[in-house]
């Protein structure tokens, strides 16, 4: 059974970027999380960590869209 909540390591493992970058992202509100515990230590939900993914690969797609490859290379 998979855990309910998530440390920020076990994000960091999840979408292989440093603990920092994770920290960042819950800090940045990009991903919500919840502190607890004495010594207040992050927790994330896995259900959003998978939104928080879903969210990105939309952002992507878009992007992609948006910019396609190769259209602001110059002539050859």
């Amino acid at each position: 059974m998979t855990p309910r909540f998530l440390t920020l390591a076990d994000v960091a493992e999840t979408l292989n970027i440093s603990a920092a970058q994770a920290y960042a992202l819950v800090r940045g509100g990009d991903l919500p999380a919840i502190k607890v515990g004495g010594r207040g230590q992050w927790r994330v939900e896995g259900a959003e960590l998978e939104n928080y993914i879903t969210r990105m690969y939309a952002q992507t797609k878009e992007f992609v869209q948006s910019h396609p490859f190769g259209s602001d290379a110059p002539p050859s």
